[in-house]
C-alpha cells in the first residue's frame, strides 16, 4: 500500500528495488530461479505473469522478448492490476479478455504497427525516425525523467550493423521482434488518479490507462502469448548513470559503428556490453 501511495517526486530519488517474477503465474509458465525470466512451455495461453511486489510511482517494469514461436497469431500484451496475484486462482487463462473482464485490471495488445495512443483532441502523427541515444539520452514523462540506454532493445550485431544502426543513432526493432524491450509504469496525476504509459524501445506510447487507482497497489502483468514465448526483466537506473553506463556512452561516440568495438583493446565483456549483446 505505501509503494502506491508514495508521492511521484519522494519516488524519484529513491531507487526502486530490482523487479522480480511473482511465484504465482499461469499454468503454462515457467519462472527460472532467479525470477527474472518467464517461458510459456506449452500452447499458446495461460502465460500470465505478475511483478513481485507492486511498483511505485514511475517505476518502470521492463522485459525484453527471448524468444518467439512461429505458428501462433498474436504478440505480448503488457499492463497493471489491482489485483494481488496471490488472490487470484486460479490464475486467469487470458489477460484480455479474461483479467480485465474481473475489473481493475488495465491490460495492452502489443501489436507489429500502431501502439501509440492518441488521445482526444490531438491527431495521429506519422511514424518517424525516433530521436538517437546521444542526441536524447533521457525519456521524459511529465515529472519522470528515465536514462533511455537500457529502455532501447537492439538488434545483435552483425555484418551489416554499420548500415541499420549507424552511430547507435536508430532503433529498428519492430516491438514485437526478438530483443525488443518493453514497459509499463504509472504516473499519479494532481486529481488522484494515474496514468498507465508503455514504452516501446525507449519510446513513449503515450496513456494507455486513465483514472488509475493510486490508493491501491498496483501490479504489473505480463501476459507472455501467442508467438512471445520467453521474456526477462531488465533492471533500470534511476539516478546517475553507472561508471559501465558513461564508459559506454564515450566509446559508442568514438567509433563508426558496432561491429568497430571488436578491435578496441578491451575486456570481452566490455565489449559485449558496448555492443549491447
Amino acid at each position: 500500500m505505501a509503494a502506491a501511495s508514495r508521492s511521484l517526486p519522494e519516488a524519484l530519488y529513491r531507487e526502486p528495488p530490482p523487479t522480480r517474477f511473482h511465484e504465482v503465474h499461469g499454468a503454462n509458465i515457467r519462472v527460472d530461479p532467479s525470477g527474472t525470466r518467464a517461458t510459456r512451455v506449452e500452447s499458446f495461453a495461460n502465460g500470465l505473469c505478475f511483478s513481485r511486489e507492486p511498483l511505485a510511482p514511475g517505476q518502470v517494469f521492463l522485459v525484453e522478448i527471448e524468444e518467439k514461436e512461429l505458428g501462433w497469431c498474436g504478440h505480448l500484451r503488457l499492463g497493471l492490476t489491482a489485483w494481488d496475484p496471490g488472490s487470484l486462482a486460479p490464475v486467469p487463462e487470458y489477460s484480455l479478455p479474461d483479467l480485465v473482464s474481473l475489473g481493475r485490471s488495465w491490460v495492452f495488445a502489443i501489436t507489429r504497427h500502431h501502439n501509440r495512443v492518441v488521445t482526444e483532441g490531438q491527431e495521429e502523427e506519422p511514424p518517424g525516425r525516433p530521436p538517437g541515444l546521444l542526441d536524447e539520452p533521457y525519456l521524459h514523462i511529465e515529472q519522470l525523467r528515465i536514462p533511455r540506454d537500457r529502455l532501447v532493445g537492439r538488434s545483435r550485431p552483425g555484418r551489416y550493423s554499420h548500415l541499420l544502426d549507424q552511430l547507435y543513432e536508430l532503433n529498428v526493432l519492430p516491438p514485437t521482434a526478438r530483443r525488443s524491450r518493453l514497459g509499463v509504469l504509472f504516473c499519479p496525476r494532481p486529481d488522484g488518479t494515474a496514468d498507465m504509459h508503455i514504452l516501446i524501445n525507449g519510446e513513449d506510447m503515450g496513456p494507455s490507462a486513465r483514472g488509475l487507482p493510486t490508493t491501491q497497489p498496483l501490479y504489473a502483468v505480463v501476459d507472455v502469448f501467442a508467438s512471445t514465448k520467453s521474456v526477462r526483466l531488465v533492471q533500470l537506473e534511476y539516478g546517475l548513470p553507472s561508471l559501465q553506463t558513461l564508459c559506454r556512452i564515450v566509446i559508442q561516440r568514438s567509433v563508426i559503428h558496432r561491429l568497430a568495438i571488436d578491435g578496441l583493446h578491451l575486456p570481452t565483456g566490455l565489449k559485449d556490453f558496448c555492443k549491447y549483446e
